[in-house]
């Protein structure tokens, strides 16, 4: 059946089991609901948007912080600015397809949010170990460093990977990461300091976590739900009701393939050996 276009849409966000596109989404959605309050604040004189900002930005201020903990994650999904939304999120779609070519879904999403997290521990850091940055009113709010983590975790995995830019034609990731580093550094000395210092934290948790990641520490296993293993016992009387039961290293390869792409991408065969596994552990 033909979907519509908000069909498709919502297809494509919540159904496709993409987590490059559910991410996309959720930044879109909230900046969305964000604009649609903006625009009822400025016709109705309400204070609805400012509130949500304030609720969903992370403060510099620890005792803020502590009355809204939430904010170290939410802060990450939410853009106010139109060109910062979407060249966060053009950059997102863009590396992050790339990412997703050499490396899972699990490991994608965990990138995005450590890196979105380390990210604004040192937004917090810098700011309370130097009170004179002005810690009481300062916030962070977009998902840059987050992005940055996913593009230069991307560009440290395949350095030489080249992507085609507008005006500046063929460009090797490394070289982008490095222009995108210097831009943040230079960055420091003006007036987004809080924002820079998230990009750089991000970055640096992606480039760490890919050097960990070729020494085979897969950080992203803090992600992986355990399994619940099926036993097989070998019974030396067979009987003529039972099938042939399968061997646990297949039972097993069976359970990734469920993790990774759903039960449905089970062939017959290996649905029937699961059931088949499933029915020994309950007799």
């Amino acid at each position: 059946m033909k979907r519509s276009f908000f069909g498709e849409l919502y297809y494509k966000a919540f159904q496709s089991g993409s987590t490059l596109n559910f991410i996309i989404a959720i930044n879109t959605i909230v900046f969305i609901v964000m604009g649609l309050f903006s625009v009822i604040d400025f016709f109705a004189k309400t204070p609805i948007s400012s509130f949500l900002i304030d609720q969903l930005a992370l403060p510099a201020n620890l005792n803020k912080l502590l009355y809204r903990p939430w904010s170290i994650a939410t802060y990450m999904f939410t853009q106010v600015d139109f060109f910062h939304f979407l060249f966060n999120m053009l950059w997102l779609y863009w590396i992050g397809l790339i990412f997703l070519d050499f490396l899972n879904s699990r490991q994608f999403t965990f990138t995005y949010l450590a890196g979105g997290l380390i990210g604004g521990v040192l937004f917090l850091a810098l700011y309370n170990l130097f009170p004179s940055l002005g810690a009481g009113f300062a916030v962070l709010l977009g998902s840059s460093g987050a992005v940055y983590a996913i593009v230069v975790a991307t560009a440290t995995l395949v350095p030489d990977y080249t992507i085609r830019l507008l005006f500046f034609g063929n460009v090797r990731l490394k070289y982008l990461a490095v222009a995108f580093i210097v831009l943040n550094l230079l960055g420091l000395g003006g007036g987004n300091l809080g924002g820079n210092l998230a990009h750089l934290g991000g970055g640096l948790f992606g480039f760490i976590y890919i050097l960990q990641l070729r020494r085979g520490n897969d950080w992203s296993k803090l992600f992986q739900t355990k399994k619940k293993k099926l036993r097989v016992i070998k019974n030396d009387t067979p009987r003529k009701s039972k099938a042939t039961f399968t061997n646990q290293e297949y039972i097993d390869s069976i359970l990734d393939k469920i993790s990774q792409s759903g039960y449905n991408s089970l062939s017959k065969a290996e649905k029937e050996a699961l059931f088949n596994a499933g029915k020994q552990d309950q007799d």
